[in-house]
């Protein structure tokens, strides 16, 4: 495969269930769908939904078609009474073919703004859960929904390319919010960006740069993160080091988990519409950092609750890709700026470009352990 077109490999991509890029698992093939018929404003449109979509996914593409926000959308004569939960699905509507609903609600105005409360980026809990249990891991990846919505952001996605991969470096996806800066006072306006920024940012990119592509990846809106990238001289400086390109909440979808025994709605950031993109990555020269940690249980749509451990919620569709770093808030304490979370990654993400050649055999829990084993000014990897 080393030698066949980009495009083939992308295509032949596994994305779970069986599926890949270019084809169908069997169970999207047998899957239900229900075409549906609204008006809004004395105009009518269609609407096609599979039975694993959820309700969240209904009133997404009511948005994207009407410009009616989540919190103003009033759904009439879809269903008898109050129109169940986000996280519930279409199929447990029970919806016949060819059913017809008013949608009622003000379209936003044409400027720009930010998506409503119910479509705002989960910033502060960016990413906690990662799949430790293999059952529930698998029952996750193997979603049918999870597996349909892989392949259309990926189909979706136009990658602006800042700087082109360079062969045979390895990955690096960074997360930005709470991970390498605190996005409160940056977002306020309480500090300046350089203030925000972790401490040993912009030594930490250079340490890694010779072995690792940079790539971003943020749940916040492409035209914040440009300007507070360009602030935070990470992207049009003369810093030793490059981002490769930059991606937004719009490369996420939101899926479903319990924490403490309450559902709760977030995003997920699928290494796999990278993957489709550039298929000379994968899982084994691929790691994704991001913070914070939680407690949740999986939803998938076709299984019940699956009790797990998790440490990502990002990291639920890449477990293995995962590596979880404390997050940085309070920068304006004596405490943040003592900070030296990004000395000890650089060591750990040296070594590991350096001694593992395949990624897949790393356990990045134990990443802190090893970092400390690693002398302050030990030379960094060349390439």
């Amino acid at each position: 495969m080393d030698g066949a077109p980009a495009s083939m490999q992308a295509n032949n991509l596994d994305i779970g269930g069986g599926a890949t890029l270019a084809t169908k698992s069997a169970a999207e093939v047998s899957e239900n769908w229900v075409h549906l018929k609204f008006t809004h404003a004395g105009q009518e449109y269609s609407v096609e939904l599979a039975d694993s979509d959820r309700v969240f996914d209904l009133k997404e593409k009511l948005y994207a078609l009407s410009s009616v926000p989540f919190e103003r959308q009033k759904i009439l004569g879809l269903v008898k009474g109050k129109l169940p939960a986000d996280e519930a699905t279409i199929a447990s509507l029970k919806l016949p073919e060819g059913k017809k609903f008013q949608l009622v609600g003000t379209p936003i105005g044409q400027e720009f703004k930010e998506l409503s409360a119910l479509q705002q980026p989960d910033i502060i809990n960016d990413l906690d859960v990662d799949f430790s249990d293999p059952v529930a891991q698998a029952a996750f990846i193997n979603d049918i929904r999870n597996i349909r919505k892989i392949r259309e952001v990926a189909s979706k996605l136009n990658v602006n390319i800042m700087n082109p991969l360079r062969e045979g470096k390895r990955l690096l996806v960074l997360d930005i919010d709470y991970t390498i800066l605190d996005t409160k006072p940056l977002t306020s306006g309480a500090l300046p960006p350089a203030e925000c920024a972790r401490p040993g940012l912009h030594e930490f990119l250079e340490c890694v740069y010779p072995l690792y592509d940079i790539v971003i990846w943020s749940q916040t809106s492409w035209v914040w993160l440009e300007t507070k990238l360009v602030e935070l001289e990470m992207v049009g400086s003369d810093k030793n080091y490059k981002i490769a390109f930059v991606l937004d909440k719009t490369s996420m979808f939101t899926v479903w988990s319990l924490r403490e025994g309450k559902k709760f709605q977030h995003h997920v950031k699928p290494l796999k519409v990278i993957w489709a993109h550039f298929p000379q990555r994968g899982p084994e020269n691929t790691i994704h950092i991001d913070d914070l940690v939680g407690d949740c249980t999986a939803h998938t749509s076709k299984h019940p609750p699956l009790i797990v451990r998790p440490k990502g919620r990002n990291f639920a569709l890449n477990p293995g890709e995962g590596l979880k770093i404390s997050p940085f808030k309070n920068c304006h304490t004596n405490e943040a700026m003592q900070d030296r979370e990004l000395i000890r990654l650089g060591k750990y993400l040296v070594w590991l470009g350096q001694n593992v050649p395949d990624f897949r055999n790393a356990d990045h829990k134990n990443w802190k352990r090893i970092a400390d084993l690693i002398p302050d000014g030990a030379p960094p990897g060349s390439g």
